[in-house]
């Protein structure tokens, strides 16, 4: 089968970097469904993972949304059947989605939105997941607790931004305050339900200051948090939270925390997968996802399709996520 991947950790502009590859199609465990390909998006996550030494020889596939239909199931499987049509995000610790042929454990996936294509599906997956777990199991917000309350999302026009904003505004009821660098993000961040949108360049309070706002119930960070961590202590409120998605170059300071007994957490969306625990947990997520974007509630943040699935436009996209200036989420779909 064809697939693209990478064999020692190289620089994007590196001609190796990414490479056109054939591999062996795999075989689906008790539990796996072999899914055909048909169209992923690429994450910073993606270029992370390039970036690192391999455990073993030979290359390692990346790749962690996608879309596609199932081909053959496990002995073990129950909820699908060849010829569906599935979206997922995948575990990384496996050959990733960046090939005609994946496998990937049942427990992790669910049916495609009826109606959505492929490429659409394709934009959401690790990102609802990422937006949803922050959001829900991190900081305890449900449609219920959350209708009302505000929410600084620090990264608006991202892959993650974009769809917390979604949730946080579509399906909790929240107010969401967005950062955008430039006004074409912010016009994306007001597209995705955002009240108001706020530069980060010059920090976090005197912006919030200026729309009569002191203090926020949660806040998520999507970008790197030193250089916002002491502003989102300041501006938290009382009894409220703060989540990040990033690793941090250093230690954070959660003393400020105590005294409004505000809770920190971190958010990984692949913590289920690696330690095989709760992992229906992420199936349960896109099904209820699905529905929301069958209702009009959600959708999709494919921003660009850059082409099929090879090593030139996978390093494309690449490129652009590690430029730091990217809006939504970049898609790639079909083979040649």
């Amino acid at each position: 089968m064809k697939a693209v991947g990478f064999n020692q950790p190289r620089a994007i502009e590196d001609v190796h970097a990414l490479e056109d590859i054939q591999l062996e199609q795999p075989k689906p465990g008790p539990r796996d469904l072999l899914v055909a390909v048909e169209a992923v998006s690429v994450n910073p996550v993606d270029t992370k993972v390039r970036q690192r030494p391999l455990a073993e020889k030979g290359h390692k596939v990346l790749g962690y949304d996608a879309a596609g239909r199932v081909e053959a199931v496990g002995a073990e499987v129950r909820d699908f059947l060849p010829g569906d049509r599935v979206w997922y995000a995948g575990a990384m610790q496996r050959q990733g989605s960046n090939a005609q042929y994946q496998c990937v454990d049942e427990r992790l996936v669910a049916k495609m939105p009826e109606g959505t294509g492929m490429q659409e599906a394709a934009a959401l997956p690790l990102t609802v997941l990422t937006a949803w777990e922050s959001l829900t199991d991190q900081l305890g917000l449900t449609p219920e607790n959350a209708a009302g309350k505000t929410l600084l999302m620090v990264g608006g026009a991202g892959g993650v931004g974009s769809i917390a904003t979604q949730l946080a505004a579509r399906h909790f009821g929240m107010t969401v305050i967005a950062t955008a660098g430039r006004q074409t993000s912010a016009d994306w961040c007001t597209a995705m339900g955002a009240t108001h949108t706020i530069d980060y360049r010059n920090g976090l309070r005197e912006p919030m200051k200026g729309l009569g706002i002191e203090q926020v119930d949660a806040i998520l960070l999507a970008q790197e948090p030193d250089a916002y961590w002491s502003d989102v202590c300041e501006l938290v409120a009382p009894l409220g939270g703060i989540v990040t998605i990033v690793d941090a170059r250093g230690p954070l300071d959660v003393n400020p925390l105590k005294p409004k007994s505000a809770r920190f957490a971190w958010e990984f969306m692949f913590t289920r997968a690696l330690f095989g625990v709760d992992m229906e947990r992420q199936g349960g997520i896109l099904r209820a996802t699905a529905r929301l974007v069958e209702e009009g509630v959600l959708q999709t943040t494919l921003s660009e399709s850059l082409g099929p699935i090879n090593a030139a436009n996978l390093k494309e996209a690449h490129r652009r996520i590690e430029s730091g200036k990217t809006i939504g989420k970049l898609v790639l779909a079909g083979w040649e």
